[in-house]
């Protein structure tokens, strides 16, 4: 393919993409397909001579398409959706057609700089402290990772590494390993399982800390907990705090919270993964309250210096993020040496003679990957092309959408709401069992017109609706109930024949 077939097909693809979206409305959002049923459709080898494009095309709409869950339409209540827009998908383009690789700043200074510029404008929208960004010349500053799990875990992986150089200063003859055996991290039994999965790859115990009545962690179990394994020998070193959980979008009480973690010098990260964004809207802000009262400068017992508090914010996958597309989640740190202390590798061929310069990131040592991509001209397209009002209006949108879904829901008898919506996630279930909860989420996927998934809160099985899509208007939501009171009403008729030929 040369730039002159490119130039036409590019056209091609655009419309595509376009068709796409405009239409996708009107296909099965969750596809009827078996496991395994494209290993059938395509040769079992590369082929050895090129074919031709439009084979490859006509084999998306043959081959790919009928696999496809459609995470676009607005029919999708499933997950947190990682929706995108126009203007990121025209920014994906551009970063692929410039095929950069911004591992340095010397790689690609562009690149570099704009993520830390575009970190410093989200940091500025949500109203985040000072101590979180670049342009203040201070300690921290933000950065894109891959995903809110790679997020966690650069935070968990830098606490441990914190953690184990500053016990070595009271006890050098302490072994790494040893101290290790003894870290505790912490985290909600609400959390994304993603922390969990942070905590087996770094090698530590983690502790699930019950909820309250609300799904949130209260300051008065975490101190208890933290009491209770530092009394065994345990080193509490990580707690992962979360706004807007996966379950229920439940918020924990980090003004509560940051004060205890302050104290026991424990590394605080938030994963504001789902909910994070929405705090660019004044009324959503005070759930990030707390933040700001952070400590700068703690005492740390064991070693008799001082060392400075640490507090990672985490957020991806949320509302306006969605426009902007997957692969792009923001983090902020208020110290940003204890990342790149963690991750730093400074081989001859990786050197440049910008570096340490306070102007100048790698951000190379922020992360896993030394390779990254040219993502934060998604942030640059989206911002510039939507402004902070469309972005508000993008947010309050769908929470207005979720609170309608709510009274329909409260309205019917048969149904009852398990979480306080706050946001575009509405946790609901039929009356009875967990068995005829499930049978009714099993004829909701089976008829693929709308997707759900499920959760358990207490113990119970819920069905969650979360309200994500860039199309989603109030008909969908509408259309979505009617769909479900359909379904249910037949299946609570069935159980009602069943119970009476019973008796």
């Amino acid at each position: 393919m040369d730039a002159a077939e490119f130039r036409r097909r590019g056209k091609e693809m655009v419309d595509f993409v376009a068709d796409y979206q405009e239409n996708i409305e009107h296909r099965r959002v969750y596809p009827d397909v078996e496991p395994g049923y494209l290993r059938s459709m395509i040769p079992s080898e590369a082929p050895l001579e090129p074919e031709s494009y439009e084979d490859v095309l006509r084999d998306v709409d043959r081959v790919i398409m009928p696999g496809v869950t459609h995470w676009l339409s607005p029919h999708f209540y499933a997950y947190y959706a990682n929706s995108t827009s126009f203007p990121s998908i025209l920014a994906d383009l551009l970063s692929s057609g410039i095929g950069t690789i911004g591992f340095t700043w010397a790689a690609n200074p562009a690149c570099s700089e704009l993520e830390t510029v575009m970190l410093d404008w989200l940091g500025k929208m949500l109203q985040l402290p000072e101590d979180f960004l670049s342009e203040t010349q201070g300690q921290g500053g933000g950065v894109i990772e891959g995903t809110a799990s790679e997020a966690t875990l650069m935070a968990l992986l830098s606490a441990r590494l914190k953690t184990v150089k500053c016990v070595q200063e009271s006890d050098p003859q302490r072994s790494e390993a040893d101290i290790i055996s003894k870290l505790i991290a912490y985290t909600s039994e609400e959390a994304h399982s993603s922390v969990e999965k942070a905590s087996i790859i770094g090698g530590v115990v983690i502790r699930m800390v019950p909820t309250d009545e609300h799904f949130s962690v209260r300051a008065e179990t975490l101190e208890k907990m933290v009491a209770e394994d530092k009394a065994t020998g345990f080193i509490p070193f990580f707690f992962c705090a979360t706004l807007g959980t996966t379950p229920c979008c439940a918020f924990d009480k980090i003004d509560e919270l940051g004060p205890i973690c302050n104290a026991e010098n424990i590394w605080m990260h938030i994963d504001a993964a789902y909910a994070g964004c929405a705090f660019i809207c004044p009324e959503f802000r005070p759930l990030l309250n707390g933040v700001e009262r952070l400590q700068l400068q703690l005492r740390l017992p064991a070693s008799k210096t001082d060392r400075e508090a640490h507090e990672a914010i985490d957020e991806s996958r949320s509302n306006f993020l969605r426009q902007i597309g997957f692969d792009c989640s923001a983090m902020w740190v208020k110290k940003s040496a204890d990342l790149t202390r963690a991750f730093q590798m400074d081989p001859e061929y990786l050197k440049h003679e910008n570096q340490g310069s306070g102007l100048v990131k790698d951000y190379m040592h922020w992360g896993i990957p030394m390779a990254r991509r040219f993502r934060s001209l998604k942030l640059w397209f989206v911002f510039r092309m939507y402004g902070l009002s469309g972005l508000q209006a993008f947010i309050r949108k769908h929470v207005e959408l979720a609170k309608t879904f709510e009274i329909l829901v409260r309205d019917d008898n048969n149904f009852e709401i398990c979480a306080e919506v706050v946001m575009g996630l509405v946790c609901f279930r039929l009356k009875g069992s967990d068995e005829l909860n499930k049978a009714l989420l099993k004829q909701i996927t089976r008829t693929g017109k709308i997707y759900l998934v499920p959760c358990r809160l207490r113990g119970r099985f819920v069905l969650r609706f979360v309200v994500c899509g860039r199309t989603t208007e109030l008909r969908h939501i509408q259309e979505a109930w009617k769909h479900i009171t359909e379904l249910s009403s037949k299946l609570l008729q069935n159980l009602f024949d069943h119970e009476g030929k019973e008796n």
